[in-house]
């Protein structure tokens, strides 16, 4: 089955969006290692870049993948707002909105707006480097925004359930 890189986003002394006191590399790493479960429940080799709070550059995380030799690379992150509530919505972005990527994008945002996530939408990125910089279809999902009270209630109360429609999304669009 394939192997999928799981990368949790930020990490170490990168905190990434706060609010309220949350961060986003926690609420990356327990989504990582959740989703990571999840695949592995359903047959697929995964690895993460990180499984404690340690950082490492976008770019290396690039290349953990690729020395890995992933066939696909997911990596979490929270959305974030100039202001609180200002939006919420789930958002997945690709270096380019082509091929399985574009497919597997449109999928997971799919699932997770079965859970009450708004579908912002699928958005093309030139200039992330764990996007640019990855030799295998890579997607970086926005779980919702960080400073949304609406999205981290979703975050929270369906935690489980938002690993388990990545997952999903995965099996219709590699399985």
């Amino acid at each position: 089955m394939a192997k999928i890189v799981i990368d949790a986003g930020h990490g170490g002394f990168d905190n990434g969006a706060t609010y309220n006191g949350r961060t986003e590399k926690a609420d990356n790493l327990n989504l990582a290692l959740a989703l990571g479960d999840a695949l592995s429940d359903r047959g697929y080799d995964v690895e993460y870049t990180r499984t404690t709070d340690v950082y490492d550059s976008p770019t290396r995380k690039a290349q953990i993948a690729n020395e890995a030799g992933a066939d696909y690379l997911i990596s979490l992150h929270r959305n974030s707002a100039s202001y609180p509530n200002q939006y919420n919505g789930v958002q997945t972005l690709v270096y380019t909105d082509s091929g399985v990527q574009g497919r597997l994008a449109r999928a997971v945002n799919s699932e997770l707006e079965k859970l009450g996530f708004k579908n912002i939408n699928v958005e093309e990125r030139k200039d992330l480097a764990v996007l640019r910089r990855s030799s295998m279809p890579a997607i970086l999902i926005e779980t919702g925004f960080i400073n949304s009270d609406y999205d981290n209630y979703l975050y929270d109360y369906n935690f489980e359930r938002i690993a388990e429609a990545i997952a999903n999304a995965v099996d219709e669009t590699i399985g």
